[in-house]
């Protein structure tokens, strides 16, 4: 984990180095374009044969294998839960469908001088959601992903995940899915996207994925809604007085999820940078994957002063944020989620804690927040005039339409008997 400093000698290193955080991006999902370019137009083209030579290829379905799962297979896997386990999962999942359930917005109307607006909320007809089943079981991620668009109100709800672990098939029993194919990468999102003769496409695909899945979603987004592209799992921890040892523990933690994952501490204290780095050093030895990423994007940045530290959060928009007190969520501008204080691990919010883990990389946390009950809906507008209404306002809309020369405009009004006379 390398120790930056913004003032003094060499500081002329950590302003490039955070100028080039800044402008990270989606984390390399590019490279992969030609690849999946390659894969998306095969299945939308091929469907089932192109989906199944792919699906076999990159994980492992067999020549007779259904894409579908069958409900028995996710209700076995369920029965085979450690009631540990059962009831972390059932934990979890309250906490996550009372959030939603929070974050759903209001329908309203209000009528005034004989103009009556307001807005309706309508759930998307239907959404695909991807559970990544490489490198670790996500079950939380079916949990994160399924259960917003069910609070919603979603009607078809798909999941698709690679070779599911059994962890992930039995989330899906408790959630009652219908829907669940075992197939992954970017043929899935090709798949869901565009359709085959076995999957019907959806209105929208959302969760995270490698690269090749981001690439793909990139590819589809002008034929099929997405949430957001997601790169490699961030961290950020912004600490004046925080315990060193909590500190490198959350971003150990969350470099354990990929070796290109990014975990930055910021802080204006040089004695707790060091004692953090030395922390951090301890933890990863024996996690190769989060050896790994500390090794290539692990940072302990010294800022000269507490404003600038806090500028520097805003400038990288995390994807996870850690900071010592409710008082600091006045100054963050830029952030998936938030964690306040020293016993507010990260991986409680990966989990339990309700908000969704599903949140904006590579910066996009300065353009949206996190997967969210919104992301299934949408805003119906509603307007109706009166003929007084119309009367008060109507030349007002010629007015602006002849500006613009819109003789079309501004002729539908008059033919309801208006004129522009009668401001």
């Amino acid at each position: 984990m390398k120790l930056a400093r913004t003032g003094g000698r060499g500081s002329w290193r950590a302003q490039r180095l955070l100028e080039s955080l800044e402008h990270r991006g989606a984390g390399g999902s590019a490279q992969a374009i030609p690849v999946v370019e390659e894969i998306v137009r095969a299945v939308r083209r091929g469907g089932d044969r192109a989906l199944r030579r792919y699906s076999a290829r990159f994980d492992g379905l067999a020549p007779r294998q259904a894409f579908a799962v069958d409900r028995e297979e996710m209700e076995e896997a369920r029965r085979a839960l450690s009631p540990a386990l059962r009831r972390a999962m059932e934990s979890a999942a309250k906490n996550i469908r009372s959030f939603a359930r929070r974050q759903m917005p209001k329908e309203w109307s209000e009528t005034t001088g004989g103009l009556t607006r307001g807005q309706r909320i309508r759930p998307i007809a239907s959404v695909g959601c991807y559970v990544p089943g490489g490198r670790y079981p996500l079950p939380s991620t079916m949990l994160m992903t399924v259960i917003p668009a069910q609070v919603a109100g979603v009607e078809r709800i798909a999941v698709a995940s690679p070779h599911p672990a059994k962890e992930t098939l039995a989330a899906a029993a408790m959630l009652d899915i219908r829907t669940f194919y075992r197939i992954g990468g970017a043929q899935a999102v090709a798949a869901l996207a565009y359709g085959t003769e076995s999957v019907p496409r959806v209105d929208k695909v959302v969760g995270p994925g490698n690269r090749f899945v981001t690439a793909a979603k990139r590819m589809v987004s002008f034929d099929c809604g997405i949430d957001m592209l997601a790169g490699p799992t961030e961290i950020v921890v912004c600490s004046e007085r925080g315990d060193p040892e909590g500190i490198a523990a959350d971003l150990a933690a969350q470099a354990e999820h990929d070796p290109d994952a990014l975990a930055i501490f910021v802080t204006t204290r040089e004695d707790l940078a060091r004692q953090v780095v030395r922390r951090v050093h301890d933890r990863v030895k024996g996690n190769p994957i989060a050896k790994q990423a500390i090794a290539a994007n692990g940072v302990a940045i010294v800022a000269a002063s507490a404003a600038e530290a806090q500028a520097i959060v805003n400038r990288l928009a995390p994807e996870h944020l850690t900071v010592d007190a409710a008082e600091d969520l006045d100054w963050v501008r830029s952030a998936g989620s938030v964690f306040i204080g020293k016993h507010s691990p990260q991986p409680m919010g990966d989990y339990v804690s309700g908000p969704n883990h599903t949140l904006p990389t590579g910066g996009l946390a300065r353009q949206r927040g996190g997967l969210s009950v919104m992301d299934y809906l949408k805003v119906i507008t509603v307007q109706q005039y009166t003929a007084d209404g119309l009367r008060r306002l109507g030349p007002q809309a010629i007015a602006l339409a002849e500006a613009e020369g819109l003789r079309g405009h501004a002729e539908a009004v008059r033919a309801r008997g208006i004129d522009a006379g009668n401001r």
